[in-house]
């Protein structure tokens, strides 16, 4: 048996008991690891981060090189050069400092934060008074930005801006690719008419929005979480800080979305994979996993960022998928053998296959 406890004797007169009785105690417990990151591939994006209610929330996409939130300085943050705040406590924007002195120590260009406009101020003045402490002036730069606005993160790509509801100034966020589709009446026509349509100054397109990722950031439920942004997106990161049943009216009153609430906005939402963060620690994973697993035929794609164990399985099944269809692909294309374990071959079932 491996315990990892370690009788020790001691004299308990040493803890204020009574002098000269001596007995055996254990080692206390190691701590418990804190702090890791939650991963999720969902193809064809990673989401990294970390979020815990009141403690810190970072999420990073790196595909569009964008982090919402700044609660904790990640390594997978400091490769962004943006970070769109959704609201001001501290466990959003308590590693904003950091963020900027990781990034010009380790001399990564540029860096700027979104925010709301009420919110640029105090912001600008936090990071101000670093220079006293520090003795020097580490660049940085914040950047209001007015709910419908919109920020372009690639070509054809834009950062948009949605006004929510919380208990300060708050925003989430979409990012939303923009494409110009051919107009319904022209679409059966031969390219040599359409040459001379297009000659004649007409526009043959039109244009439309497709949702990628939604972030709702800290908010009550609003129509807002019920607009296309979040209705169509392909992946929604929404926070879910409540999932007891009694906890409703706690929700109501910190304007925080509960586990309820996601269960209704799954109705309306059509994403391949809603990503749940923000969980509070009186929540045990368990608990969480079990309540999940009553969402019925919706449960399949909702994820808890911060479930190491589960998101873990779900990575090496991942791999192991790739790696399937990596053998097949070689044993039909290629060779006149497969090399095993032992260094036989099998050119047999290579024939059989291919």
């Amino acid at each position: 048996m491996n315990d990892r406890r370690v009788p020790c004797l001691i004299t308990l007169s040493d803890v204020g008991d009574a002098p000269g009785i001596r007995s055996f105690n254990m080692i206390p417990k190691q701590p418990p690891r804190d702090g890791q990151s939650g991963f999720l591939y969902l193809p064809p994006y990673r989401v990294h981060g970390i979020s815990v209610a009141g403690e810190y929330t970072t999420i990073t996409i790196p595909e569009f090189g964008v982090t919402f939130d700044m609660g904790q300085c990640t390594r997978a943050s400091l490769t962004s050069d943006l970070i769109a705040l959704s609201h001001s406590h501290m466990d959003h924007v308590g590693s904003i400092p950091y963020w900027f002195s990781q990034r010009y120590f380790q001399k990564l260009e540029g860096g700027r934060i979104v925010c709301h406009p009420e919110i640029a101020g105090p912001l600008r003045r936090m990071l101000a008074s670093w220079v006293d402490l520090e003795r020097q002036k580490t660049p940085n730069e914040i950047v209001e930005i007015e709910p419908e606005s919109e920020i372009e993160l690639r070509q054809n790509i834009v950062l948009r801006a949605i006004e929510t509801r919380h208990t300060c100034p708050s925003l989430g966020y979409a990012v939303v690719e923009h494409r110009h589709k051919l107009k319904l009446e022209y679409q059966d026509l031969p390219q040599s008419e359409l040459r001379r349509i297009r000659s004649e100054g007409n526009d043959l397109t039109v244009k439309t929005e497709i949702p990628l990722i939604a972030y709702t950031g800290d908010t009550d439920r609003g129509d807002f979480l019920e607009r296309d942004e979040f209705a169509k997106a392909r992946v929604v990161i929404a926070e879910c800080t409540f999932f007891d049943e009694d906890h409703r009216g706690r929700a109501r009153v910190g304007r925080h979305l509960h586990l309820d609430d996601i269960a209704e906005l799954l109705k309306k939402w059509d994403a391949e994979h809603v990503v749940l963060v923000h969980l509070s620690r009186r929540t045990l994973l368990s608990d969480a996993r079990e309540r999940l697993a009553t969402l019925g035929s919706d449960a399949d794609r909702v994820h808890l960022l911060m479930d190491h164990r589960t998101n873990r399985r779900r990575y090496e099944t991942q791999l192991a998928e790739v790696a399937e269809v990596s053998v097949e692909t070689s044993v039909g294309v290629g060779g006149d053998s497969i090399e095993k374990s032992n260094g036989s071959t099998n050119s047999e079932g290579l024939q059989e296959k291919g």
